[in-house]
């Protein structure tokens, strides 16, 4: 079954917007474990506007599935990966002015800079996924680049899906067929919801992990956390 890695990042948002440390987001991974969450998905920014460097290393000892860090490769990102040793690392290509994730990595174009990053994870013993569209050229890039795996950027896919969600699902499709013809696992994520998620996950073949954070994070507000987690694990 495809995993679930609940993207804690709108809990630090709320606590950030009044200060102190309510909502804790220690204690929202504990519950989302304990919930039925797969993992914990965090995306520390340079800018500290949701999860701050003090979570990254506050949720690590709670962790009893699977710790999954992303973000764009700084110096400072590198090296904080590096001694934390989540199970996972996602690198993705947003800048510090990026309010969120809009476009995966060019692959081709920054092949050298990944590869040279994605050998220090391996040597870490870190499993490395690289963000990126669904295109079966930026698939093959992410090979060379020496990831383990890629994530589908599936913003497109969401936005399209009520219009003609085959249509939608078919660059994703050949995209997950690449992906598989060279090994790669399969991880996705942007905007997936419980609105489009069931056809996602039966549609892609091989899909390892989804990993979700805004509207898992907002359904909850009315539908209760541990409720929302187990509608959403239900559509996998």
């Amino acid at each position: 079954m495809t995993k679930l890695s609940v993207n804690i990042n709108k809990i630090a948002t709320i606590r950030n917007a009044r200060g102190g440390v309510f909502p804790s987001v220690v204690d929202a991974a504990v519950s989302c474990q304990k919930f039925g969450a797969d993992g914990i998905t965090i995306h520390p920014r340079q800018d500290q506007r949701h999860i701050t460097r003090k979570d990254v290393f506050d949720i690590k000892p709670i962790i009893t599935t699977e710790y999954n860090i992303e973000g764009y490769p700084s110096n400072d990102f590198i090296k904080m990966v590096l001694e934390v040793k989540p199970e996972q690392v996602t690198l993705v290509p947003d800048g510090p002015d990026v309010i969120t994730s809009c476009g995966g990595w060019d692959t081709i174009k920054f092949q050298d800079y990944l590869k040279e990053i994605i050998v220090e994870y391996k040597e870490a013993g870190i499993r490395t996924a690289i963000f990126i569209d669904a295109k079966t050229e930026m698939i093959e890039g992410a090979k060379f680049c020496g990831a383990d795996r890629i994530e589908l950027y599936t913003e497109d896919y969401a936005t399209n899906y009520s219009s003609n969600k085959h249509l939608a699902i078919e660059p994703y499709i050949l995209a997950a067929k690449k992906a598989i013809e060279l090994g790669l696992g399969i991880n996705a994520g942007h905007d997936l919801s419980l609105e489009n998620l069931e056809f996602f996950a039966k549609e892609i073949p091989n899909l390892a992990e989804v990993s979700i954070g805004h509207a898992l994070i907002s359904d909850a507000i009315y539908l209760g956390l541990e409720n929302t987690i187990q509608m959403y694990k239900r559509l996998l």
